[in-house]
């Protein structure tokens, strides 16, 4: 996205800018506007946390004076006054990735993009820095694009959100759209396994999503019980999206082909939203 690695095929529009047929001169004055934290942070170790945030402002020649004022400032904000004169070699990894936000910061981007940017950290860190994160796009209005394989990042942090297979972008969405509703399999593969998804008899694989407070719900023992219709329950869960709850069940419904019908029926007037996962599912 900031062409450090030039694309095959395709356009990459930042800020209006198609950054395929800028000239290096251009293109390096775009990447001010779209900057970029990395997953092992890549701090310079031979200079103090003041130093590798000033840095980027050296490169463009911002006088010194304003650059140290800049850095003292976004140290600030991401909540290390302290460790201006610190070398990254004393630092844990939640603060040597703030440094890098803070370094990635000083030339007011437009773009932050994030690569992986809390996979080397511990839990507890990776929401601190997600908590961080979320206060930046608040606070100072800009784009964050996060590449993750965590799940739980997603929900945490993302607004939006885009599904890459095979080097394809397969679906996009908010977050409530492609977690809830997904439309591709692949979407689907993430967010419950399907490994064991018909094993259990010749009965169709459907799978419910339950919104707000539905997710708490006893829906599903009040369908046994009103259609006498056994059910294997092969998968669940509930998830919180920005304080919302999301439920999902995968189950399989008996075989016999009038008792699945009065299930789907009964979920149908319960309001609660069934997707066919299996085969012999209608709707």
């Amino acid at each position: 996205m900031n062409m450090l690695e030039k694309p095959t095929s395709g356009t990459v529009i930042i800020d209006g800018h198609d950054l395929n047929t800028l000239s290096p001169k251009e293109l390096r004055e775009v990447r001010k506007t779209a900057t970029m934290i990395f997953q092992h942070f890549n701090l310079l170790m031979q200079k103090t946390v003041l130093k590798n945030v000033t840095f980027p402002l050296e490169l463009v020649g911002t006088p010194k004076e304003e650059a140290k004022r800049r850095a003292i400032e976004l140290l600030e904000i991401v909540g290390l006054p302290d460790k201006a004169n610190a070398y990254p070699a004393h630092l844990s990894g939640g603060q040597k990735q703030r440094v890098a936000i803070a370094r990635a910061l000083a030339t007011n981007p437009k773009v932050l993009l994030c690569d992986e940017a809390t996979s080397s950290l511990d839990p507890m860190t990776t929401r601190q820095i997600l908590e961080l994160l979320k206060d930046i796009n608040s606070r100072l209005g800009l784009t964050i694009v996060l590449i993750t394989h965590e799940m739980g990042v997603i929900r945490e942090i993302c607004t939006k959100v885009a599904v890459i297979d095979g080097s394809k972008l397969v679906e996009t969405g908010t977050v409530e759209q492609v977690f809830t509703r997904p439309k591709t399999a692949s979407a689907l593969r993430l967010f419950y396994s399907s490994d064991s998804a018909g094993v259990l008899g010749e009965g169709p694989t459907v799978r419910l999503v339950f919104e707000g407070t539905k997710a708490y719900e006893p829906i599903l023992s009040g369908m046994i019980n009103a259609c006498h219709a056994p059910v294997s329950v092969l998968y669940g869960s509930i998830e919180r999206i920005k304080g919302k709850a999301y439920g999902q069940l995968v189950i399989q419904l008996p075989a016999d082909e009038r008792a699945a019908r009065l299930a789907l029926e009964y979920l149908e007037l319960s309001d609660v939203a069934v997707e066919g996962v299996g085969s012999n599912v209608d709707g």
